[in-house]
C-alpha cells in the first residue's frame, strides 16, 4: 500500500496551515503557490488541473481589485467553500480546486478544467448507421452524453468513491421506477466493499464486482457508446460510470447481449435479424472449426468426402507434425499477428496484419510446416472472431478455442463434445448480479426470444427483458 496522504500533518486539533499543505506537496514541481502580501492571502493549485480563465475570473481579478479589509466580504461569496479538514483540502487540490489561505481560514474554489479528449467516434464499437459519439475519460462529459439522450428526472445518479490512496469518483445510474432496486443496491454495496490503493479504469473495476472473478467470460457489459448504455438503462439495467475511463459498465447482463449491436435496431428488422444470425454462425465457426479439423484429420478420416480426402492427403503429405501441433502453431501465429497489429500504429499495424498473414501462411505451406486446408480453417476462424461486436467476448472465445483444440487432439470428436459440454455447464453456472448468465435460455423465457437469436419488429418488442426483473414491464404501446 502507498503511504496515506496527509500523513505528515500535525494533530487533528491544530488548525490547518499553509505550511502543512505545502509540506504534503513537498518535491511536487507541478504545484503552484502564489502569495498576495497586501491581502495576507495565498493560493495553492495544480496549474494543469484548472481552467486558467476561471482562475483569472474568480480569484486573480477580484484579488487585484480589492483592499485587505475587503477580503472577508469577498470570501463570503458562494464560490469560496470554507474547509477545516486537512484531508479534504488535499483531495480538493488534487481534484482541480484552488485552496485559498487567509489568516487562519482555508477556502476551496472549484476551478477544474484540464485539457481533455474531444467527443469522437468509438474505434472499437463502430457502427454504420446511427449515432457516432462515444464516451471520453471525463465522467461529467459522459453523464452529459447520457442526459442528452435520456431527458428524464427519473434518471438517478449515485456518487461513490473508490480507492484507499487515490480516490476516484464512481457514478451509479438507474431509472427510478424501472430498475430493480435489488440490482442497484447490490451494485452499490459491491463498489463500496472494494478496498484497493487505486483503480484506473472501469475494466479493472468490473473485475472487483464480478460474481465469478475467475471465469474467462465477461459478466458485465462495458461499452463506449452512449446510445447502447441508454438502451440498457431504459431496459431496467444499472450503469456505472468511472471518472478517467471511457468505458461504462452495464449489468446485469447475459451471454447473448455480447452478440447484439446497435446496428441491429437502426436497420430493418429483417436485415438486423440476418446480421445477428450471421454473428452466431461466426461464433460457432470461430470456436469449433479448427478443433473439428484436428479431430477429423487425427481420428475420423471416414467423415471426409472421398473427393476431398485425396486433396487433404496430398496437402498433408509433406507435413511432419500431427494435426494438433500444426493447428496450435498456426493459431499462435495468428494471435501474434493480431497482437502485433493492435500494438503498432494503425497504418503499420494493418500492413503487418495483411502482409504478415499472407507471407507467413504461404511460406509455412511451401516449407511443409502446415497444410493448405488448415490455413483456410485458421483464417476463417480468425475472420469469424472479428464479427463478434464485443472485443472482450471475442478474446474469451479465442481462449476457449485453444481448449477445444487440445481436447480434439487428445480424444477426437469425443474430446470436442466433452469440451463443448464443459463450456456449456460453466456458462450455466455463471451469474451477473445474481441473475443467470444464459437467460432467457435458462431459465427459459420464451417472451424474450423475440429479441434473442432474431431481432423482432418493434411492434413485437413491447416488454422489457425479464432479466431486469422490473415491475414496469411494458416498454411501448403501439397503436398499429
Amino acid at each position: 500500500m502507498f503511504p496515506r496522504e496527509g500523513g505528515k500533518m500535525a494533530s487533528n486539533q491544530e488548525p490547518v496551515t499553509l505550511t502543512h499543505v505545502l509540506h504534503d506537496f513537498d518535491q511536487c514541481v507541478d504545484i503552484v503557490h502564489r502569495h498576495f502580501p497586501l491581502l495576507s492571502a495565498d493560493i495553492v493549485f495544480f496549474d494543469h488541473l484548472i481552467d486558467n480563465n476561471a482562475l483569472e475570473r474568480d480569484i486573480l481579478r477580484p484579488f487585484a481589485n480589492i483592499q485587505a479589509d475587503e477580503m472577508h466580504n469577498l470570501l463570503m461569496d458562494s464560490q469560496f467553500r470554507a474547509v477545516t479538514d486537512h484531508k479534504k483540502i488535499i483531495e480538493g487540490i488534487l481534484k482541480g480546486d484552488a485552496a485559498v489561505f487567509h489568516c487562519t481560514s482555508v477556502y476551496l474554489v472549484a476551478l477544474y478544467g484540464p485539457s481533455s479528449r474531444a467527443i469522437e467516434q468509438s474505434e472499437t464499437e463502430a457502427v454504420i448507421i446511427g449515432p457516432h459519439d462515444a464516451f471520453t475519460e471525463s465522467a461529467f462529459t459522459n453523464l452529459s452524453l447520457i442526459r442528452r439522450k435520456l431527458k428524464s428526472s427519473h434518471l438517478k445518479v449515485v456518487q461513490l468513491s473508490v480507492g484507499e490512496v487515490v480516490k476516484c469518483d464512481v457514478f451509479v445510474l438507474y431509472i427510478d421506477g424501472i430498475a430493480n432496486m435489488d440490482y442497484v443496491n447490490v451494485m452499490i454495496e459491491r463498489i463500496r466493499d472494494i478496498e484497493i490503493d487505486i483503480i484506473v479504469d472501469s475494466n479493472m473495476l468490473v473485475q472487483h464486482i464480478d460474481d465469478y472473478p475467475n471465469t474467462i467470460f465477461p459478466l458485465f457489459l462495458t461499452s463506449e457508446r452512449p446510445d447502447l448504455i441508454v438502451s440498457k438503462l431504459s431496459g431496467g439495467k444499472v450503469a456505472v460510470i468511472m471518472d478517467e475511463s471511457p468505458s461504462v459498465i452495464s449489468g446485469p447482463t447475459s451471454l447473448f447481449e455480447f452478440f447484439t449491436s446497435p446496428d441491429d435496431y437502426y436497420q430493418r428488422w429483417v436485415i438486423g435479424t440476418a446480421t445477428r444470425i450471421l454473428r452466431y454462425i461466426a461464433f460457432i465457426i470461430t470456436i469449433t472449426f479448427t478443433a473439428a479439423y484436428v479431430s477429423i484429420t487425427t481420428y475420423h478420416y471416414e467423415m471426409i468426402p472421398e473427393n476431398l480426402l485425396y486433396t487433404l492427403i496430398e496437402s498433408r503429405n509433406r507435413v511432419p507434425f500431427p494435426p494438433v501441433f500444426e493447428a496450435l502453431l498456426m493459431e499462435i501465429t495468428i494471435e501474434l499477428l493480431r497482437e502485433a497489429g493492435a500494438r503498432l500504429p494503425s497504418k503499420i499495424g494493418q500492413t503487418i496484419g495483411i502482409v504478415g498473414g499472407i507471407v507467413i501462411g504461404q511460406a509455412a505451406v511451401q516449407a511443409g510446416l502446415t497444410s493448405n486446408i488448415l490455413i483456410i480453417a485458421v483464417a476463417l476462424s480468425a475472420i469469424a472472431s472479428f464479427v463478434i461486436p464485443s472485443y472482450v467476448m471475442s478474446a474469451s472465445i479465442r481462449f476457449a478455442r485453444f481448449f477445444l483444440i487440445v481436447l480434439a487432439g487428445l480424444w477426437g470428436n469425443f474430446g470436442l463434445m466433452v469440451g463443448i459440454s464443459v463450456i456449456i455447464i460453466h456458462l450455466s453456472k455463471l451469474t451477473s448480479l445474481g441473475s443467470s448468465y444464459i437467460t432467457p435460455v435458462a431459465p427459459l423465457e420464451f417472451q424474450d426470444w423475440k429479441d434473442l437469436f432474431i431481432r423482432g419488429p418493434f411492434w413485437m418488442l413491447k416488454e422489457r427483458p425479464t432479466q431486469s426483473r422490473t415491475r414496469n414491464k411494458v416498454r411501448q404501446k403501439m397503436k398499429r
